[in-house]
């Protein structure tokens, strides 16, 4: 019996090993939230940003101001724009309602004009102090003066290229004319310079009458 009974035993497969339990998995790397922010919301954002660049200057301006303003966190305004520079281009460059590249009238001087139709002489007047103040901050900060050339600057020159093009292209002049490289010259110069000598800011009267007077002439000269 008890041979038997061993016997059985003998024969009967071997129970399996206990498994081993597998390594836990490594956690997933948090991801990174960017919550995107009503176009009124940032509307809201921009117009607060260059209410205070008009109260302090650039200089003073800081992101606690910002946010204390906007009823914001600073880590909110980092996550959207990452510099105060950026945040300040952005701004300007959001309140500025002119983009150039759009403009196609079928001629310059209609290019030129509805560009000259889209400002709004009141803006025009409140913020030529606002932009002297933030190019003469950009001779002592490198980062606004970049960030100035990259979203501000450049994006307008390659605009005002396209409408100079275009006329080109119509045969309103001759595309080796000299007077084409020094055509933003002429305009940025012209919005500087009028409240040095007339004491008061540029209108759109002023910016027609000029158009029709310099730079058109220049050009087909």
């Amino acid at each position: 019996m008890a041979a038997a009974i061993r016997s059985a035993t003998s024969d009967a497969p071997a129970p399996d090993a206990p498994a081993v339990p597998a390594p836990p998995a490594a956690p997933a790397p948090p991801r990174t939230r960017r919550s995107r922010l009503t176009p009124e919301r940032e509307a809201e954002l921009y117009e607060a940003v260059l209410d205070l660049l008009r109260e302090v200057g650039y200089a003073a301006l800081t992101m606690d101001a910002v946010a204390a303003r906007t009823h914001s966190s600073k880590a909110t305004l980092y996550r959207q724009w990452g510099t105060k520079p950026d945040l300040v281009v952005k701004a300007l460059r959001h309140g500025t309602p002119v983009t150039v590249v759009d403009i196609d009238t079928g001629s310059l001087r209609g290019d030129f004009h509805a560009m000259v139709g889209r400002l709004g002489d009141g803006r025009m007047e409140r913020d030529a102090a606002l932009m002297r103040g933030l190019l003469q901050a950009a001779y002592e900060a490198p980062d606004l003066s970049r960030a100035l050339r990259d979203l501000f600057i450049d994006p307008e020159l390659s605009g005002l290229s396209t409408l100079l093009a275009r006329a080109v292209e119509r045969g309103e002049f001759a595309a080796d004319k000299p007077a084409l490289a020094y055509v933003p010259h002429l305009l940025i110069g012209a919005v500087i310079a009028h409240p040095l000598i007339e004491r008061r800011t540029a209108d759109r009267d002023f910016l027609r009458d000029y158009i029709d007077a310099v730079i058109l002439p220049a050009l087909r000269g």
